[in-house]
């Protein structure tokens, strides 16, 4: 279990709310439009109406809502602020919708029986999937108080390794698995480092060293019931050429063949008459 520094309750209020706001943005709703009707909606017993009625002044006055969240640092984490303002940057694919989505997941997965692993492993596959950036990411990561000193200290040094390790075998050797395969070599084995992972959790990563990542990501939520990681979706452009701009098109290229066939003397008037309608014929009696 996490020792985090809310109660359940305000969790389960922060899942709704992230998902009613999303929800309300897909139809268009403005965003101070939604964070009033929140106000009222949220149970008064938990701090999240105090702090939606923060977030609804400051994004009057900047137009966003990270900076406010960076603000209420007691309440919104680290990660958390990171998440919004990444989706809240100018041309950033990552958008709003999905960081409230993401935002979302983790706090349903909070109110229930999270472990550490299980909210490192999502909260690392929101970077990693999203490309929101390991430098910022992971120090983000790093602040959230759910996390003890060995946490942060192990987080801190897998952000410098990124790129050169292999993701896997960082959770591999920090595993109960790891161990257990060293004490049938040698009893006595003791390590000298804060296990920070299950069994589990060290054989699927060994099972995907050399892998892509998101492999293992996927066998831990079949396997361990980790939330999955919403993603960007690619969005259909659309035609590229406007309709009446390609039926314009269409006639300039037909009236360019009739003057081609006219200089090379193949003109055939008769190729544009209109054919009369075929005569229809009246049913059998």
């Amino acid at each position: 279990m996490i020792d985090g520094i809310l109660d359940r309750e305000e969790y389960i209020e922060q899942a709704y709310c992230f998902r009613a706001f999303r929800e309300r943005l897909q139809d268009n709703v403005p965003s101070q439009e939604i964070l009033a009707g929140l106000s009222e909606e949220l149970l008064n017993t938990s701090n999240l109406p105090k702090a939606i009625d923060f977030l609804r002044g400051e994004i009057l006055h900047t137009g966003r809502i990270s900076p406010g969240m960076a603000r209420l640092g007691h309440y919104f984490t680290a990660f958390q602020t990171f998440v919004m303002s990444r989706a809240e940057e100018e041309r950033s694919r990552f958008d709003q919708k999905t960081a409230l989505q993401a935002l979302e997941r983790l706090a349903e997965y909070l109110s229930g029986n999270p472990v550490p692993a299980g909210l490192f492993i999502y909260q690392f596959e929101c970077i990693a999937r999203n490309r929101l950036g390991y430098d910022r990411g992971m120090k983000a990561i790093a602040d959230d108080p759910c996390y003890d000193e060995a946490w942060r200290d192990w987080i801190m040094k897998v952000r410098l390794r990124l790129g050169s390790t292999d993701f896997g075998q960082l959770i591999y050797y920090r595993s109960e698995q790891f161990v257990e395969e060293k004490r049938k070599r040698n009893a006595k084995y003791k390590p000298s480092y804060p296990i920070l992972f299950g069994q589990k959790e060290g054989r699927i990563a060994k099972a995907n060293r050399g892998k892509d990542p998101l492999y293992m990501f996927a066998a831990l939520q079949r396997q361990l019931g980790h939330p999955a990681v919403p993603r960007v979706r690619a969005v259909d452009p659309g035609p590229i050429i406007h309709p009446a701009l390609e039926q314009r098109l269409q006639r300039m290229e037909t009236r360019l063949k009739i003057l081609d066939a006219e200089v090379k003397g193949d003109f055939n008037i008769s190729e544009y008459f209109v054919k009369p309608e075929a005569a229809i014929e009246p049913p059998p009696s």
